[in-house]
C-alpha cells in the first residue's frame, strides 16, 4: 500500500508540475490521521499540498484552489477525499 501511495504522489506531483510549474511543491499522505473518522475509506486519500508559486500567490487563494482543483479534477472524483492546500 505504502508503494502505491508513493506512486499515486509522484504521477499527481507530474501532473501539478507540468501544469504550473511551481517553484517548490511538497505533498504529504495525511490519511492515517484520519482511520478513526467514519467517513474513512481506505481507498481514498487524505492529502496536504504545500506549493511555492509566485503564479498561484498572485491568483489570490479562491482562484488558485478553484485551479489546483480542476488539475486534479479525476483524482478528486476518484482517490482524493480531501485535499489541505497551502500556497507559499
Amino acid at each position: 500500500l505504502r508503494s502505491k501511495m508513493k506512486i499515486f504522489l509522484s504521477e499527481l506531483k507530474k501532473k501539478i508540475s507540468n501544469q504550473l510549474n511551481p517553484e517548490k511543491i511538497l505533498l504529504i499522505d495525511n490519511s492515517s490521521l484520519h482511520v478513526k473518522h467514519k467517513s474513512f475509506d481506505p481507498n481514498k486519500f487524505h492529502i496536504k499540498l504545500i506549493i511555492k508559486s509566485k503564479k498561484l500567490k498572485d491568483l489570490g487563494a479562491i482562484k488558485a484552489h478553484k485551479l489546483i482543483y480542476s488539475i486534479l479534477k479525476e483524482e478528486m472524483k476518484n482517490n482524493i477525499h480531501a485535499l489541505e492546500i497551502e500556497i507559499v
